[in-house]
């Protein structure tokens, strides 16, 4: 289905404006991924300064994850109607003004607020920025091009909750958002001066279609981030929302097949199968990103007993593979078959969540670190050739509307990745609690096995054992969880074979394009 029309990018395209476009979008790009994941280890801050309670507090994060969902589908038809320039200089400079006021709101009501605009304005930054550096470059480049992009993509989140740790600690909550502005202005100034008009194509908004994407994306993503805490099916509030997820999606689709040549969302991009294959591994990939980013900072703090910042630090190398792999990755696209690279990066992941499960509740910080390295540079190996291989065959007038479509579901993976993780560590601490008391005998001969500090006939004692249990549960909780993903991530490796994979035909300079632009 046609959005912009995209006009031929010139054999001799001036080399210093695509540097300032990559520059540009690679800001904008940062900015946004950041955000998702920057707020988190700021919530007690604020739940305290914004005199909010632990629910309320939590919608900091849910507002902005339900908006940005529910805008993204629309970003093909805005292109359209917008242009891409007019609708990312629209997309940064709000992003930008909505981070400042998040960062001078005074109570709970504004904050969330604040946040759905940031939501809102965010929603289109990753496909319009994806889109436009497809276009900039050649095909046989396209692979430095999304390595560069992915940069952000896959660092954001990675720097996220230590840049937040580093400043909540050392300056306030408030910065956490406050640090976008420079970052903001600098990607504004930079897209005005170097992202060219497209041609607009008018197209009729379906407003039942938006009307059906919205109220289905928005209620499952509300029961995805809600459920755990309201005890899923148990609560009236998660029922409601499952069930008006399914009958929106589902009616949205009848009403796809009905409408094909004017329904808001394509999915009959989801025919080609290289893009199909490339939404069920980028889906996987965000499940493995972001559940992975969700349990390592509490295992860390409750059972290892870091400080915030030293969290930060231990996770910060993680972004380090995630660059180094991407670098190298953006190289060799162009020259090998691109499937290698998926699988063997998948192969990292699998080797790195194997070792995870060897953790224990005393792990030390130089398998914490040398893992996540490895994880990080599987990640980067995996994401770059999949965003380069689904867009391998559809037509550039289908990217931006693809970018928007595969950017949902990377969100959606991390939505559910997050949601079952943590569903599973609350249930599995629950009954790995219940199973070792039962294995500890109140009296006996068998105590003498026990520290004498952990008596339990002694009120001390008994607390300093349930303690202790508490925490042999939690672990056993967070190695059943990193076998889950490790799994996942295996059964889904034979999906690679069904893509398209073969090489560029002059991919020899994408390495050095890549270098260029930076």
């Amino acid at each position: 289905m046609s959005t912009t029309a995209v006009p031929a990018v010139p054999a001799q395209e001036d080399t210093g404006k695509r540097t300032l476009l990559v520059g540009s979008v690679m800001l904008a790009t940062l900015m946004q991924a950041l955000d998702t994941t920057i707020a988190n280890v700021a919530l007690p801050d604020m739940q305290g300064s914004l005199s909010a309670t632990q629910d309320q507090v939590s919608w900091v994060l849910t507002s902005y994850i339900v908006a940005a969902a529910i805008l993204t589908p629309v970003t093909g038809w805005l292109a359209g109607r917008l242009g891409r320039r007019r609708l990312l200089i629209i997309a940064v400079s709000g992003f930008t003004v909505a981070s400042l006021l998040c960062g001078i709101a005074t109570g709970i009501g504004e904050m969330v607020l604040f946040r759905i605009l940031q939501g809102v304005f965010g929603a289109s930054l990753v496909p319009i920025s994806q889109s436009l550096l497809l276009d900039a470059f050649p095909k046989e480049k396209h692979g430095a091009a999304m390595a560069m992009w992915g940069m952000g993509i896959m660092v954001g989140p990675i720097l996220g909750p230590p840049l937040g740790g580093f400043l909540t600690q050392n300056y306030s909550w408030h910065w956490v958002f406050l640090i976008n502005l420079p970052i903001g202005i600098l990607a504004l100034v930079g897209i005005m001066a170097s992202v060219k008009k497209d041609v607009l194509q008018e197209r009729k908004l379906d407003g039942i279609g938006l009307g059906l994407l919205a109220l289905g994306i928005g209620a499952l993503q509300l029961f995805l981030d809600r459920g755990q805490g309201e005890d899923w099916f148990g609560s009236v509030e998660i029922q409601i929302e499952a069930a008006l997820a399914f009958l929106a999606l589902y009616t949205y689709g009848l009403w796809w097949w009905r409408k094909r040549d004017s329904a808001l969302l394509d999915l009959g991009l989801l025919k080609n199968a290289n893009f199909a294959v490339g939404c069920a591994l980028i889906f996987v990939v965000g499940i493995v990103l972001f559940a992975t980013l969700a349990l390592l900072p509490p295992y860390l703090s409750t059972l290892m007993n870091y400080p915030v910042l030293t969290i930060g630090l231990v996770l910060a190398p993680r972004g380090v593979g995630t660059m180094f792999s991407m670098m190298v990755v953006g190289r060799l696209l162009g020259r090998i078959d691109a499937r290698w690279p998926i699988l063997v990066g998948m192969g990292l992941m699998v080797f790195s969540l194997h070792g995870m499960t060897q953790f224990g509740p005393n792990a030390s910080m130089h398998s914490i670190i040398w893992l996540g390295v490895v994880q990080g540079m599987g990640l980067g190996l995996v994401f770059v050739p999949i965003s380069t291989v689904a867009y391998a065959t559809l037509e550039p007038h289908q990217r931006t509307e693809a970018a928007g479509l595969f950017s949902l579901v990377r969100n959606i993976g991390s939505s559910v990745g997050i949601s079952v993780v943590m569903t599973m560590l609350s249930r599995a601490m629950q009954v790995n609690h219940a199973e070792i008391g039962a294995r500890i005998p109140a009296f006996g001969a068998e105590t003498t096995l026990l520290p004498a500090a952990m008596n339990p006939s002694t009120a001390t004692g008994l607390a300093l054992l349930n303690a202790e249990v508490n925490r042999q549960a939690a672990a056993i909780g967070y190695l059943n969880d990193f076998k889950l993903m490790m799994l996942l991530t295996l059964v889904s490796m034979p999906l690679v074979l069904l893509m398209r994979g073969g090489k560029a035909s002059s991919g020899g300079n994408a390495g050095g394009d890549a270098a260029a632009a930076h």
